[in-house]
């Protein structure tokens, strides 16, 4: 007989996100250990997804391999991670892999793009199309225009795909 008790699917959920940053901690940690890199894992679970996080020594060029320019290696390291996952799992992971704090210092540098873009759109009247943008880019932009009051939508087809600020 299965539970319903009210709460109880909050924790389950709570359990399985923690499962799934385990298990993608112990593939990271090979990960590093094959690649001879030193970095410490930090999990948690924000916004209904594991958050892993793969910290350094400040100033720590060996961790910025992992990052690739503009992100990409970060990008592919996050889907061999999610794979990992889903082999252990059997579900489809939406875990999130953050590397020497660049996803952390590019959500703040979004957040200010998709801020001036809802400002523009209010002062012009006009919509604002910004630059083509990867899922978790446009993710945080599109959380920043709702914030500024304003709505956004994606046009495009990857790897073109671009938020849209609309005017109110």
């Amino acid at each position: 007989m299965t539970d319903t008790t009210p709460g109880t699917k909050g924790a389950d959920t709570l359990t399985r996100l923690e499962q799934e940053g385990e298990i993608a901690a112990d593939y990271l940690e090979g990960l590093l250990d094959i690649a001879d890199l030193d970095g410490d894992i930090d999990m948690d679970v924000e916004a209904d997804r594991a958050s892993v996080s793969i910290i350094g020594e400040t100033n720590s060029r060996d961790l910025q391999k992992l990052v690739g320019r503009d992100g990409e290696v970060l990008e592919a390291l996050q889907e061999l991670t999610r794979l990992a996952v889903h082999r252990e799992t059997g579900d489809r992971s939406r875990l999130m892999l953050d590397v020497a704090g660049f996803r952390a210092q590019k959500r703040e540098e979004l957040a200010k793009v998709g801020a001036s873009a809802a400002e523009e759109a209010k002062s012009t009247g006009q919509p604002v199309k910004l630059d083509p943008m990867t899922p978790f880019e446009r993710k945080v932009v599109h959380d920043a225009v709702a914030a500024a009051g304003l709505r956004s939508e994606s046009e495009g087809e990857e790897p073109q795909r671009r938020v849209v600020v609309l005017p109110a």
